[in-house]
């Protein structure tokens, strides 16, 4: 079941030709709709795959390693100066700080020497009036401490994003200051010793210091590291010293030293020489004379020669200095110690502030240097790589559209060109550089010219071959018009039924041959050589293709509208008509009829072709379809199966929409005329009568002019000339064509009439009589009663006595009854070859084609 709809698909019409030509150029119009496609791979595709990446992934590619590379070691570098950067601005923030941090370790030493003093006179107090006397004595010292304490908070609240280890430093201070200001609430009201009190001050400094020696700008910078030696190693000498001053002056207030004194301030002196020794070392040559300088200080001096007299007292116990004289000559050396401290602070926060802006700005130009630079190489290599990238585009681009747009338009001209050849400018190329993608460039024009050389030359060679196609079918339809007429002479001549039938069949092949030579000129693209000047009726063109094909009496005509074809196109027409009703009755069962509609559809008309034949499957049934909506060119599997493509070419010649449907047990051709071929009806009385066009259906040569006579069918192209009537018998048998057919009401049946048997009356035992009214056919155009020819002939058949009684009637042999008609045919047209007929030709002017006067 599967083989057939297939073998029908394969073989309808000799025609399922050039479907994959048809998809070409299907795909070529949606090509021209967009200028850059894309190609469709044989594989897909695959991303892990180097070779099937893109050209723009690759040069990104290319691009992007080598700038992520570079990118990584300018981040290492940048990240690396960036920390040195940080390092020396945290450094040099802290170095900053140590301003307050000097100031409040002042400020504690000298409330902690005084305190030391007065623990002695605060224990001895006889009354409140005394302690709150010697309370109101330390205050001073108290407020210069919280001062000291508040500003040095201020100046920490910025670096609280520093690292933890100087946050954990200046959080032990703060808690060894916040120890100190308890000590001070608790002093009058607590008995507390000396060694406890003063341990909470010394534990205070302490704390500072460290926070002060805490700042490092890293192994690589040892200037700073010196820078920040000075100042640190100085604050500890000027701590000692300050220590040393409050165990010289508690001694001196309280009038004794505690038991071994002598040895703390032996260890005190000997640690302050060490640090003033580290100092020396670590400072510069303008702070050691700056140094030696103050020391040469008269108040210096003299509090370093009451220092000098106390401990090298060759006693014991050191000797006792004047407590008031020793605490105003201290405390003037203890403010030049603080002068100079400040000073050597200041040059190493300024150092510090140097090396840290120049390492900023040498970051910052580092950045800017690598930022500069992998912006050029960027826009280098973007430009390259567009450069590169742009070349390949317009090269792809004009490749494909020389692939899918100007060389199947060149071939496309090539092959529909009808006359001569013509020239096919090649362009150049659009790539014009010197390197390979232009060498590239070039071999793309050099194929191009190629192909296009070949088309032309194939377009040369298929114009040859069209026209020895010509030459042949012409010659053909020479050849096959004297074999007609050959035939008509022994039609008019054989008077043997038998031999008559097969004249007959001789004489339809005789048809056929021709119009296979008429389907080669449509295979070369030249135009039919039967043309008339004047419209004809629809009705009389179905009839002409009818009567081109083998199987025409299997062909019934329903409903034909009265409607009426432009001349020009009538020969090319009954060729496409011919064409499918030949598929249709060929891809049918013999047993089975092909129905012929036409009815007016708007401005057109539209002529439906319906068998009960095999089909199609949907798949046929769309690229049959398709190759009607776009005829293909001619190759080689036209010309084996000719049918479809003769339809395609003949409907795009003329405008006419052919498609196949699928019917419930067959199939439908719909062919769609449109209004331009159609024409009103020309005079009534150069209008011949459709039995007589049927009669005188399928001759003409191609000798012969496109202007019918009045009595002939619409292919027969007769002179309109005073001639010998040459009638040619229709290769049909006559019992087909003069079998009854339907009512003209009903439109069934070749042509049209009513039978004799419906017209005749009977009288008498079962002998007709005349009608009363003579049998006709209604009437035609000009309101004349149409006669129907033996209507009457019962009346002259009866015997002259109708009392005699007539034998039972009995069925005539098919066979007697053939040969009696085949005869009398035969004498009918032996006898219009006898006379000549006067053929009207109307006067120039009177009527056109379209019916227009």
């Amino acid at each position: 079941m599967d083989d057939a709809p297939r073998a029908a698909a394969d073989a309808w019409g000799g025609g399922l030709v050039g479907v994959g030509a048809g998809r070409a150029q299907t795909v070529s119009q949606h090509r021209r709709r967009r200028f850059d496609v894309r190609v469709v791979p044989h594989r897909r595709r695959s991303p892990l795959r180097l070779q099937d990446w893109r050209m723009r992934t690759k040069l990104a590619t290319v691009l992007v390693i080598p700038s992520v590379a570079f990118l990584v070691l300018a981040g290492v570098q940048t990240q690396s100066l960036v920390g040195r950067a940080t390092t020396l601005s945290d450094f040099a923030a802290q170095v900053g700080i140590g301003q307050e941090i000097t100031q409040l370790v002042h400020r504690l030493q000298q409330e902690r020497d005084r305190t030391a003093g007065k623990l002695f006179a605060l224990r001895a107090a006889a009354g409140e009036e005394e302690n709150a006397a010697v309370l109101t004595a330390l205050q001073p010292y108290r407020d210069a401490s919280d001062q000291a304490a508040q500003a040095l908070r201020q100046a920490a609240e910025p670096l609280a994003d520093a690292d933890s280890s100087w946050r954990g430093n200046y959080s032990v201070a703060s808690q060894a200051y916040q120890q100190v200001d308890y000590i001070r609430d608790v002093l009058a009201t607590v008995v507390l010793g000396d060694e406890t009190i003063l341990g909470n001050y010394h534990r205070a400094i302490d704390a500072l210091l460290t926070l002060l020696a805490h700042p490092s700008p890293g192994d690589d910078r040892s200037e700073l590291s010196a820078a920040a030696l000075r100042y640190v190693q100085f604050a500890r000498a000027k701590e000692l010293s300050s220590r040393l001053r409050a165990e010289l002056y508690a001694a001196a207030s309280a009038g004794e030293y505690d038991r071994g004194a002598a040895t703390q301030l032996t260890d005190l002196r000997s640690r302050q020489f060490t640090a003033l020794g580290t100092f020396r070392i670590a400072a510069t040559n303008a702070q050691v004379a700056r140094y030696d300088q103050l020391s040469q200080d008269p108040a210096f001096v003299e509090a370093a020669r009451m220092e000098e007299r106390a401990l090298t007292q060759g006693s014991t116990a050191p000797r006792l200095l004047p407590a008031e004289q020793w605490w105003t000559a201290s405390e003037v050396r203890h403010d030049l110690l603080r002068d100079f401290e400040a000073e050597v602070l200041a040059a190493s926060a300024e150092q510090a502030d140097t090396a840290s802006s120049a390492q900023l700005r040498e970051t910052l130009l580092v950045v800017g240097v690598i930022i500069t630079v992998l912006l050029v190489a960027l826009l280098i290599s973007v430009l390259i790589g567009r450069s590169l990238a742009r070349s390949i585009r317009l090269l792809r681009s004009r490749a494909l559209r020389i692939a899918q747009i100007e060389l199947p338009e060149a071939l496309a001209r090539l092959r529909s060109v009808s006359g001569g050849v013509p020239n096919i400018e090649v362009s150049p190329a659009v790539v014009r550089s010197l390197d390979e993608i232009g060498e590239l460039a070039e071999a793309f024009v050099a194929v191009h010219r190629s192909a296009v050389g070949v088309a032309v030359e194939q377009a040369t060679m298929r114009r040859n071959v069209n026209a020895m196609f010509v030459n042949l079918a012409r010659r053909s339809q020479v050849l096959v018009e004297r074999q007609l007429e050959l035939l008509d002479d022994l039609e008019r001549e054989e008077s043997n039924p038998d031999q008559l039938e097969n004249l007959f069949k001789l004489d339809h092949l005789a048809a056929r041959m021709r119009r296979n030579d008429e389907s080669l000129l449509v295979l070369a693209g030249t135009e039919s050589t039967r043309r008339w000047n004047r419209p004809i009726g629809l009705n009389a063109v179905l009839l002409a293709a009818s009567a081109e094909i083998e199987q025409y009496q299997r062909v019934r005509h329903e409903a034909v509208a009265d409607l009426h074809v432009v001349g020009h196109a009538v020969g090319e027409l009954v060729h496409l008509l011919a064409e499918l009703l030949e598929n249709a009755t060929a891809f049918s069962r013999p047993d089975t009829i092909v129905q012929v509609m036409a009815r007016p559809d708007g401005a057109g008309a539209v002529i439906e072709i319906a068998d009960q034949g095999l089909g199609m499957s949907p798949t046929a049934l769309a690229e049959a379809n398709t190759v009607l909506a776009e005829p293909p060119a001619a190759d080689v599997a036209t010309v084996e199966r000719m049918g479809l493509f003769v339809v395609s070419h003949l409907a795009a010649r003329h405008g006419i929409e052919v498609r196949l449907h699928g019917g419930a047990g067959g199939l439908v051709a719909r062919v769609r005329l449109p209004g331009a071929l159609l024409a009103a009806a020309p005079p009534p009385s150069l209008d011949p009568p459709p039995s007589r066009r049927f009669l005188s259906a399928g001759r003409s040569g191609p000798d012969t002019p496109s202007s019918p006579g009045p009595a002939e069918l619409p292919v027969a192209g007769r002179r309109p000339t005073t001639v010998p009537r040459q009638a040619h018998p229709v290769p049909v048998r006559a019992e087909d064509v003069l079998a009854p057919a339907a009512p003209v009401a009903t439109g069934g049946g070749w042509w049209s009439r009513e039978g004799p048997s419906s017209a005749v009356p009977t009288t008498g035992a079962g002998s007709p009589a005349p009608p009363v009214v003579p049998v006709t056919a209604g009437t035609n155009e000009r309101g004349l009663p149409v006669r129907v020819p033996m209507a009457q002939l019962s009346t002259v058949t009866q015997p002259a006595r109708p009392q005699q009684r007539q034998p039972a009637r009995r069925d005539p042999d098919p066979e007697a009854v053939g040969g009696m008609l085949s005869r009398l045919y035969n004498g009918v047209r032996r006898a219009e070859a006898e006379q000549t007929a006067e053929i009207p030709v109307p006067p120039p002017g009177m009527w056109n084609e379209g019916g227009q006067q």
